[in-house]
């Protein structure tokens, strides 16, 4: 996201305010915003103290609340119990876990539009078999993606000292 971000004010009221369109907005139009690609920054209209972190959390708790299900429970109890005392490692795990998940999904998405264009992929294969052959050939291209996923997400692991 190398945009400028869209700057949303709060008040006292708790009202969001989106600048850029001089419109107030819902936690839920923020969360589309930023399903849209779109960056924010959420400041407090009084002190113009950043409230973006906060917000983002407010919105995956008003996900979790409307049964989402986006965190496990036990995950909740480990992040509280622990706290700061794993918050670096948890970050970085976080983030390059996720690097991780979107390049294999990008990945994936590029591989099924060549497959699907008929492009096929940029690998060389062997000419398919009759009938099964297809059917054998997806399940060999998953293997491989699995196989790829896996490795990055062996190469993203932070090493023991």
């Amino acid at each position: 996201m190398a945009t400028t971000p869209i700057l949303i004010k709060r008040y006292e009221n708790r009202k969001l305010y989106d600048t850029s369109r001089s419109v107030y907005v819902t936690l839920d139009e923020i969360t589309g915003m930023i399903r849209e690609g779109k960056e924010i920054k959420v400041v407090d209209a009084k002190t113009n103290e950043d409230l973006t972190k906060n917000t983002l959390a407010l919105i995956i708790l008003e996900q979790e609340r409307d049964k989402k299900n986006l965190l496990p429970l036990s995950f909740m109890y480990q992040l509280i119990k622990y706290g700061e005392a794993v918050q670096g490692t948890f970050q970085d795990y976080l983030s390059t876990g996720f690097d991780a998940f979107l390049t294999s999904q990008r990945d994936a998405q590029k591989r099924m539009r060549e497959w699907v264009e008929g492009a096929g992929p940029k690998q060389p294969r062997p000419a398919p078999e009759p009938a099964a052959s297809s059917n054998d050939s997806l399940r060999s291209e998953l293997e491989e993606l699995k196989r790829k996923v896996a490795e990055m997400e062996n190469r993203r692991k932070p090493r023991k000292k």
